[in-house]
This record gives C-alpha cells, structure tokens and sequence, in this order.
C-alpha cells in the first residue's frame, strides 16, 4: 500500500506555507524556526534539488547537508567530524575532543567504544521484551484515561505519545515517572529552543536533577540503569561522576524526546490516511513492517558534529568549528536512496533507513524504541480503530534537532472497551 504525502497546500502539519518563503533557507536557515520543525520535508526537498548543502551563519556557522551520501559520510567520518558536539548551540562545547560530556553519543574513539559497551546490556533484546508488560500496561493506563473523560476529542501527542517513553525510561533508571514535567522541561529548554538563554534556578537545571538520583542511589542502592553505572568498573575504576551523570542525562533526553516523537507521527499519519489505518486494524501482522516506514518517512533525529578540521562536504568547503547537521529523516528522503522516497508504503519491503542514525554512534536504544512504538500503537489501534485529526491549524510539530507532534489533537470516531 503506498500513501503520498499530502501538498503543502493541504498538510495537516502546516500553518501558513508562506512561513516557508519567510527566509532563504539555503544561506539562512535556522532547524530552531517553527517554520522549519512545521515544513521540514518541504525545505528537504526543494533543498535536495537546489542546494544540497545548505549554510547559515546561525549559531557562528552551521552547515545541512539534505542527501543520503553525504550524511552517510559526515556519519562514518569520525577523523573530520567529532561527536563531541551533538546538539548546536551558540558556544561549543569546552571538552578535550574524545573526553565526553554524555557518553556514548558525544565520545569520539577510542573513549567511545568502552561508553558504548557499558551500556549494551540494559538494551539488548531479551532485555527489551522483559519491559514489555509494563510498557503495555502504561499504554493501556493512559488509553483507560482519555476515554474515562468520555471526550469526543483528545491530544494523542500530550494525553498519550509522550506519557509512553517517559514512563519506560523511568523504570529503566530508577526515578519517578511524576517528574515527567520536569524531564520535558529539560527537553524544551536543550533540544528544541537551540541557542535559546533560558532564565532558571539551580533546582531547576539537569544536572541539580541528575545530581540529586545519583545522591539518592548512592545512599540506597536499587537494582536499576543507574544502580549498573555505579556499580560498574573500567580498568578496575569506577566511573566518574560526570560520565555517570553525562549517560543519565543522555538516556533521559534522548530516550524520551526521540521516542514520543515517533509515536506522536506514527498517530499522526495514520489520522490523516485512513485507507492505512484501516489495513492496519484489519491486519495487526503488518505493523512492524508499519513500524519500519514510519521511522523511515518520520525519523524524528537530527544529530550535529563539529568540524575538527578544514574538509569538503559535497562541493562545499567545511572550516574548523563549524557546525554540521545530521538530518536523518532528510536522507531518509532522498529519492536517489530509496524508491518512491516521499511516499509512505507500509509494506515496503526493502527499507534500510537511517532513523537511528549511521556509523558507531548508531541507537544503542534502537531495540527499545521500536518496541515502545509497536506496543503504543498496537494497543492505540486495539482501542481506537478509528479516528483523524480534529483540526489541522491545531497540529503543531516541534522545531530543533528532534521533530514530531507536539500537539496533535484527534477525534475518536469509534472505540472499543
């Protein structure tokens, strides 16, 4: 079955698509502008044809390149490009390039490997499908809750796709799953408001947060993620606590932001194609193939590198310090990768996309976030077979390094107990 996406005209993630004519985004343009998280594969795609390397002079030089090839490049490229800075800012990062600040995914080699070994276990499969019953109870919990209100209409991003991985993560880590607000609090402030000086108190920042679990799992040990990195010995060596506190941080955000993100799209489309919807409901077997495409044409990761030295990138010269995007649902895209590259085929069966990302630095969580999307969606579409958007102006997708539906609003038109 093959979907095309809608015409800008007519896509329910867009507002105003002269926003998208608001600035040249092949010299200016800026991932933090709303116009850009509402018509991102818009400006992919007339990027790709025009300029496939783009630049700005935003956050002191930042560079985007739109094809598969040449993020593939920058990806398996860690001689050029360090991970040392994976979220763009307005300063870069004060680290010694290979040290790191939120192991594994800001470590170069060889520090990296030893990081990303480290963690492996908690997310290998068997180590997945133990979370599972808790991720379907969570799934059916909040489910039981939007039709307890009795509403017609619900928020299938705030009331259902972010409450998932916040809950999944909080197990994993130890903490409590009521600091939800505060773990999105830090999303808002470090990946979707890029370059942004948020005014805030000590006890408001990450890492007053990560202190105060580090504290609480010293002082009583628990059988958990956090509980692993204390107990855990490189070389005989306990880890540091600025790894420990990097690694935590790292699985709060990006185990959470990226995950709810692709759920919320996943929602989203098949609220604006029904024909998908309903093969879905006829034919639960199909949704992991499903699963595949909507990381493919919805990959929500936008990861950074910094240039460590002079370079090329396509046809363009790269200088030291710049910043380069990673825009893996833009190579995901790209029709010179894959056939029919800007339709969503739910049952394509060739589909090697680079939703969690190209080279070392590949998810280690990808096991656990198709898991969670799978789950969410199965029991979504177990209880509510049948809905669509309740007004497009409504829907509004989030801009910076991790795109999805921040708030999706959605008619039930029919569920079931």
């Amino acid at each position: 079955m093959t979907t095309t996406e809608p015409t800008p005209t007519d896509n329910p993630a867009s507002t105003d698509h002269r926003d998208i004519r608001s600035r040249d985004w092949a010299t200016d343009f800026d991932h933090g502008d709303p116009a850009y998280g509402q018509h991102a594969p818009e400006i992919w795609s007339e990027l790709r044809a025009s300029c496939p390397v783009a630049h700005s002079e935003a956050y002191g030089g930042t560079w985007l390149p739109t094809r598969f090839e040449d993020v593939s490049a920058i990806a398996y490229d860690t001689d050029h490009f360090s991970s040392w800075g994976v979220v763009v800012g307005n300063e870069r990062p004060d680290t010694e390039r290979g040290i790191s600040y939120a192991p594994p995914i800001t470590a170069d080699p060889p520090f990296h490997a030893d990081a990303r070994r480290i963690l492996l276990p908690a997310f290998s499969p068997k180590a997945v499908e133990r979370l599972v019953p808790a991720t379907r109870t969570l799934c059916q919990d909040l489910i039981d809750q939007m039709l307890a209100t009795g509403e017609r209409s619900v928020d299938a991003a705030i009331d259902y796709a972010q409450n998932i991985p916040v809950g999944v993560i909080a197990l994993m880590l130890g903490l409590r799953p009521d600091d939800g607000d505060q773990f999105r609090g830090f999303i808002h402030r470090i990946i979707e408001t890029p370059g942004v000086d948020h005014e805030i108190s000590e006890e408001q920042s990450l890492d007053w947060y990560l202190n105060q679990a580090i504290a609480q799992h010293r002082a009583e040990p628990q059988d958990d993620l956090i509980g692993h990195l204390l107990d855990v010995r490189v070389d005989g060596k306990p880890l540091s606590d600025e790894h420990i506190r990097g690694t935590i941080g790292l699985l709060l955000i990006a185990g959470i932001d990226t995950t709810w993100s692709a759920i919320g799209a996943s929602i989203w489309h098949l609220a604006t194609h029904e024909e998908d919807r309903r093969r879905l409901v006829d034919n639960p077997a199909l949704l992991p193939t499903a699963v595949e495409e909507f990381l493919r044409a919805y990959a929500p990761v936008t990861m950074a590198r910094l240039v460590v030295e002079d370079t090329e990138l396509g046809d363009q010269q790269v200088k030291e310090g710049d910043w380069v995007l990673l825009p893996f649902p833009a190579a995901n895209r790209d029709p010179e990768q894959f056939d029919r590259a800007e339709d969503v085929v739910i049952d394509r069966s060739r589909n090697r996309h680079a939703a969690f990302g190209l080279g070392i630095h590949r998810c280690i969580g990808s096991n656990l976030a198709r898991m969670e999307m799978t789950v969410a969606l199965e029991e979504w579409l177990a209880r509510i077979p049948d809905f669509e958007v309740s007004h497009h102006d409504g829907v509004r997708w989030s801009a910076g390094q991790i795109r999805g539906p921040r708030e999706l609003p959605v008619d039930l038109l029919r569920t079931l107990a």
